[in-house]
């Protein structure tokens, strides 16, 4: 399986009907395009990886050596966001065969296919411990003096609060990754790419978009198997 990969942006949610009548919820993603920014070699840096640039910024913008490693590659364009997809040693095919210099565009996928879709989800800000780790509240009657609070913090012993205790503090703002969406559909004339269900983040949220690693080892266990 060729080693696939792009960034983009999401716009949104909508439906679109498949070749059934049936109505489907899909995420839509600007996706691209991207420019091959630099290479990882394992005999140099102990991986196999491609370096993507996306969203073409002023120059001003950039920092020096955000543009002193655009220019030691020979990347003119000024790049506000740069990812590495990683790829295995041998491969030779998708983002394996591209040089620096060459566009990555969303025609590389094809309805049907299935991707990992990674992003930050959506911050909510410093929440409690219900909202947070879905706690249970305290009584709410008269005199109770414990509706929605923390509660016992562990044993007397240690004298201390352990490690992984689950408290207050901040809430989303994580990365996530959303395994084996299939591809709905593309649009090569706006750069659009539609996967089946919802990924993370609030629209405009950045998204990277990767071959599905999870369904092709299950495809592959599958057709070992003569199924």
């Amino acid at each position: 399986m060729a080693a696939k990969g792009i960034l983009g942006r999401k716009l949104g949610m909508t439906q679109v009907f498949d070749g059934d009548g049936r109505a489907v919820g899909v995420t839509v993603i600007e996706a691209g395009p991207c420019i091959v920014v630099a290479r990882r070699q394992p005999e140099k840096d102990g991986y196999a990886a491609v370096q993507l640039g996306y969203e073409a910024v002023p120059e001003r913008k950039l920092t020096k050596p955000e543009r002193g490693h655009l220019q030691a590659h020979g990347i003119r364009q000024t790049l506000r966001h740069l990812r590495e997809f990683r790829f295995d040693a041998g491969e030779r095919e998708g983002l394996a065969a591209l040089e620096p210099g060459a566009t990555v565009t969303v025609e590389q996928f094809a309805p049907g296919e299935r991707v990992d879709v990674s992003a930050l989800t959506r911050g909510k800000g410093f929440a409690g411990v219900i909202k947070r780790w879905g706690s249970r509240r305290g009584p709410m009657s008269h005199g109770s003096m414990y509706h929605r609070r923390v509660g016992t913090l562990g044993a007397t012993g240690p004298q201390r609060v352990l490690k992984g205790k689950k408290m207050p503090g901040r809430l989303g703002r994580e990365r996530v990754t959303i395994q084996a969406l299939r591809v709905i559909g593309i649009d090569p004339e706006r750069n659009l790419l539609l996967v089946h269900g919802a990924v993370p983040g609030a629209p405009g949220t950045l998204v990277e978009v990767r071959s599905s690693k999870l369904y092709s080892r299950r495809r592959y266990r599958r057709e070992a198997k003569g199924r």
